[in-house]
């Protein structure tokens, strides 16, 4: 009888590739669920698919880096801030040629508004730097309602952060700028 610590040291690459184009392949056919954008007409864009609304809003907000800018101390940290923290907006500015910003407060802002109107929001809205609204505007509706929800799950916390600081003012807050430099000679 053969054990499978025995196969392992005898696989060969190409065992090994047909096994990765294997599970591709599975992955892609919706592990089972027995739907697919074709037999769904009500799916119009790709959006991420998870046991609740909540869990792909959670997971959204990671990948989509939103903790960096509006959770305090997280990218700094490496993302050690506790969950009940993350999204709390921050007091760090992020200055440039159109003056200084700061990441608001989304659970606040959440609380503020409609999930209708946050959905409206995301992919209407243009606003000041760093915030790349024209990736976020791409967002589906669906993954916006289940960041709108993750969101309302976490529940109010924290204050409003500071208001935007015009370009020929200095921030009283810690900034970091984004004011490029050597552009001249970098040619």
């Amino acid at each position: 009888m053969t054990t499978s610590s025995s196969l392992a040291p005898q696989t060969s690459a190409s065992s090994l590739l047909s096994l990765c184009l294997s599970f591709v392949l599975f992955a892609n056919m919706g592990c089972g669920n027995g739907a697919s954008p074709a037999e769904d007409s009500t799916i119009t864009q790709p959006h991420v698919v998870a046991n609740n609304a909540e869990e792909a809003g959670r997971y959204l907000a990671i990948v989509g880096g939103c903790n960096d800018c509006h959770t305090e101390g997280y990218l700094q940290t490496e993302g050690d801030v506790p969950e009940e923290e993350w999204l709390t907006g921050s007091s760090l500015g992020w200055r440039g040629p159109w003056g200084t910003t700061y990441p608001p407060n989304l659970r606040l802002r959440v609380q503020e508004m409609t999930e209708d109107a946050w959905v409206d929001q995301i992919h209407t809205r243009t606003a000041l730097p760093p915030m790349p609204w024209m990736n976020v505007n791409q967002l589906a509706e669906q993954d916006a309602r289940a960041l709108y929800r993750y969101l309302q799950l976490l529940g109010p916390r924290g204050e409003h952060a500071p208001a935007a600081v015009p370009p020929d003012e200095e921030p009283v807050t810690p900034y970091l700028s984004l004011q490029p430099l050597n552009i001249e000679t970098a040619e």
